[in-house]
């Protein structure tokens, strides 16, 4: 008996020390639509869609296709205007930047995107991608959900478009495209997937394997779900062959990846309500020079990989805003709401704080700059901060929103003379308060609990004077996803003005947990 149980904890312990432990689908129950992904030796690199949020382009590492980290963006703004700084009643939700495409060339990192609202395409670079500047060309048109693509012969190409999808040869420098290229490389590229098509083809991503081209796109026919469509060719230029490739469970859009030890996934996506579009990696193999996905053509569950550590720290993370003088930044797992005003957020000018002063009037939180966002996640999770409201002004409104176009948040608001903890949910087309509670002190704490188990999208607001006892407050806010945010719900801290300007917030903190209480 003693022998059969140190046998047991011989291989219990094996089991631990040598790491096999099993990954879960999906990867990250979070927002990150729009993969590309390589991998430089060891580690692995994915850029990703954030849209009118800055920095933009967020670029993730990691040793293990599970395991992620955000380790740099590509820009900070993506240019100046109106709609991008939310200035002259514009704005860019949805809009911003779009789909990128991540390669790796001779030294050098590259990131392609597009952008609808400024009308280009850019082209990011640099040779150290965790913390290295980044390059940046750009030109005009804005080449919709492009991949980039260096070839053997030093060529160096982008296909676009939807439906039929086009191709150009890039100038050696990047600074444009040579015009004498453009053509349509596949017609009706959705057609391996039917004629009854949704959405037609898009999302295109390339890939060069044992000298032929597989051009990975997504298209959605009329009743089904989200699908799969891979064309291959001996040549860039075509002809190309195209099959359906997967589809289950609306899992879909994305490309390949290998292991160092041979393996192959593809990475992929799906629309999951509320939280937003999540990673998922199914494996591939090969039959016959065409790529193979799934298990028995389905989605797993688990993954042969080593098992989550969950995405704190990696993804979102709490945050003391405790800097020094000489520290004025930010971890990057926040970024602002568009283009935000340098002048008028602070993590030094209070040790310990973080300061968000008002600049001008605006009606409602998803009109004001300045707003501190990061992901949402699931199954559940919760987020908190601590506010000292002293120095708010008469019509100031701050504190803690749960941000997309159906929005709710609790905060304070100044208004004839008092203060309030008020509970707010976007509702009708306009926004509706269901709790109002007069307050005399001047620390606030607030939290937000989201529930995205089983497509539940539901969330709870909580306040609490001495940071112990807490309190529900208001209505059940139920979550939406809507296109016109185009992303997951996002945590936000805010402040704005609504009679005087030059008010200010101190966030003396903020929490994030993988549960529903605060």
């Amino acid at each position: 008996m003693k022998i059969y149980l140190k046998i047991l904890l011989v291989l219990f312990f094996s089991e631990i020390a040598t790491g096999q432990e099993t990954a879960k689908n999906p990867i990250i129950y979070a927002d990150v639509p729009d993969m590309s992904m390589i991998r430089v030796e060891n580690t692995y690199y994915m850029s990703s869609t954030t849209m009118h949020m800055n920095p933009g382009v967020p670029i993730m590492k990691s040793t293990d296709l599970i395991n992620w980290e955000l380790a740099s963006y590509a820009y900070e703004t993506l240019g100046n205007t109106d709609a991008l700084n939310l200035e002259s009643g514009e704005n860019a939700y949805g809009k911003g930047s779009w789909a990128s495409s991540l390669r790796y060339h001779e030294g050098t990192f590259y990131v392609s995107t597009f952008s609808s609202t400024t009308g280009k395409t850019y082209i990011f670079s640099t040779d150290d991608i965790e913390s290295g500047k980044w390059k940046e060309l750009s030109f005009k048109p804005s080449f919709h959900d492009n991949t980039l693509f260096f070839d053997d012969d030093g060529k160096i190409y982008m296909i676009y478009g939807g439906g039929d999808l086009k191709i150009v040869e890039l100038k050696e420098n990047l600074s444009g495209f040579k015009e004498s290229t453009k053509r349509t490389l596949i017609t009706n590229a959705s057609a391996p997937a039917g004629n009854d098509i949704a959405l037609p083809a898009e999302g295109s991503q390339l890939f060069k394997v044992k000298g032929k081209y597989y051009l990975f796109n997504i298209t959605w026919p009329k009743g089904g779900m989200r699908t799969v469509v891979v064309h291959r060719a001996d040549k860039i230029g075509g002809p190309y062959e195209g099959r359906l490739t997967f589809q289950d469970k609306g899992v879909a859009q994305g490309g390949l990846i290998d292991t160092p030890d041979g393996k192959w996934f593809a990475y992929l996506f799906k629309d999951n309500g509320a939280v937003g579009r999540i990673p998922y990696l199914v494996p591939v193999h090969w039959e016959n020079n065409w790529p193979v996905l799934g298990v028995n053509g389905k989605v797993p569950s688990t993954l042969n990989l080593p098992a989550s550590n969950g995405l704190i720290p990696g993804i979102v993370n709490s945050d003391e805003f405790n800097r020094e003088a000489n520290e004025p930044f930010l971890p990057l797992v926040w970024q602002w709401n568009h283009n935000p005003d340098e002048d008028y957020w602070s993590v030094t000018d209070r040790q310990g704080y973080l300061r968000l002063t008002t600049n001008r009037l605006d009606s409602s939180v998803v009109a004001t700059k300045n707003t501190l966002t990061q992901r949402t996640f699931g199954p559940i999770c919760n987020g908190s901060t601590a506010v000292d409201i002293s120095e708010m002004k008469e019509g100031d409104v701050a504190g803690l929103v749960l941000l997309q176009e159906y929005y709710g948040y609790v905060g304070v608001q100044y208004k004839n003379g008092k203060k309030y903890i008020v509970q707010v949910n976007y509702e009708s087309g306009k926004p509706t308060i269901h709790a109002k509670i007069p307050i005399t002190v001047n620390t606030v704490y607030l939290s937000a609990a989201c529930n995205y188990n089983e497509m539940k999208d539901t969330a709870q607001f909580y306040y609490s004077l001495d940071g112990k006892s807490w309190h529900s407050i208001g209505n059940q806010l139920k979550m939406k996803y809507t296109l016109s945010h185009f992303m997951g719900y996002r945590f936000g801290l805010f402040n704005y003005a609504t009679k005087t300007a030059g008010g200010y917030a101190d966030f003396n903190y903020f929490h994030i947990k993988e549960q529903l209480a605060p």
